[in-house]
């Protein structure tokens, strides 16, 4: 397989409304990009984006971002468009970074793998809270053994708003509601801090506004979901949209071992400060307090990876096995 060096790759920010706007921003401060080109559909989000990176060429198609000279695309599309514009990516030579999720269900995301497996060509996900401090304070002593067996994990992400855009609640577009929106950073953090171990079994329970769902496009809005891991660890998944919460927002994801404990939570209510911590029966120390500006940190980790070596990363069919597990809980 072929090693190129990019010293500093030209990137596409293909869908630049507020989320793919707030990634640029990480890449322009990283130093580590140059940004040639923005495309999306709204000329509104093109003049915002363009005040960020006026030198960068714009476009409304996304065909633009794939053209010659570009090295790697950043894909904040609709969840409905990420696997063609992908596998488009791929087929063009592009290394893609992508908005979660990369498709709409397993079978989406495994095409959008294996075309970038077939292109030799980086792919990125922004499974962001993968790089909070909280986490990374937690997680090597997650795989160091030290709280001996893992036998429970507790998950929670409320969002007491709902999303904005009506494709959202299309299931068409979305694939899911709340679950492939929230839900997915959190069973993501789950395979990931214990190393991907098999489910062997889910159960769950979704709803829209209290009621289960129903129609064959409805979206949950609430979902409470259990799984059985084949290590015989036990997992609680709760997530949903307009929770009357008693605060904005509830994200938790806590580890519970036979010789203590370690946990990331959201702090006050906050979307984006998370304190973690390590506790033992009645004893809790605090690992790491805020600030930490970790939104983008997942982007400028791809783009550092891009710079050194472009080609396909066999972690990527991790993604696979994260969609999968979604794809049991919609099944129920």
């Amino acid at each position: 397989m072929e090693t190129l060096l990019l010293t500093k790759p030209k990137l596409a920010f293909a869908g630049v409304g507020w989320i793919g706007r707030h990634r640029m921003q990480a890449a322009l401060e990283s130093g580590l990009a140059d940004i040639a080109l923005v495309s999306d559909p709204s000329e509104a989000c093109i003049l915002e984006a363009s005040k960020l990176v006026p030198d960068a060429a714009a476009a409304h198609s996304f065909d633009a971002a794939i053209t010659e000279g570009i090295d790697g695309v950043v894909i904040a599309t609709p969840s409905a468009l990420h696997r063609d514009q992908s596998v488009a990516a791929f087929a063009a030579g592009k290394a893609v970074f992508c908005q979660k999720p990369l498709g709409r269900n397993a079978a989406e995301v495994c095409e959008v793998v294996e075309a970038a497996a077939k292109a030799n060509r980086l792919l990125g996900a922004d499974f962001s809270y993968r790089y909070t401090a909280a986490f990374q304070a937690i997680l090597p002593i997650l795989q160091s053994g030290e709280l001996g067996d893992i036998f429970h994990v507790d998950l929670k992400f409320h969002n007491a708003y709902g999303p904005d855009k009506p494709w959202f609640f299309d299931k068409q577009q979305s694939g899911g509601g709340c679950v492939l929106d929230l839900g997915i950073h959190l069973v993501d953090l789950l395979l990931y801090a214990l190393n991907f171990p098999e489910v062997s079994s889910v159960h769950s329970q979704l709803y829209a506004k209290g009621k289960k769902l129903s129609g064959a496009n409805e979206v949950e809005d609430f979902a409470n979901v259990s799984m059985q891991l084949a290590t015989g660890a036990s997992a609680q998944l709760a997530c949903s949209w307009n929770l009357q919460a008693g605060c904005e927002a509830v994200i938790e994801a806590s580890f519970y071992g036979t010789n203590g404990g370690v946990a990331l939570k959201n702090i006050g209510g906050s979307f984006y400060d998370f304190d973690a911590y390590r506790f033992w029966g009645t004893k809790c120390e605090t690992l790491v307090l805020p600030p930490d500006e970790w939104g983008g940190r997942a982007l400028v980790r791809w783009i550092e990876q891009l710079a050194g070596n472009p080609a396909f990363d066999q972690q990527a069919y991790q993604f696979i096995q994260s969609a999968a597990v979604l794809d049991r809980i919609y099944e129920q």
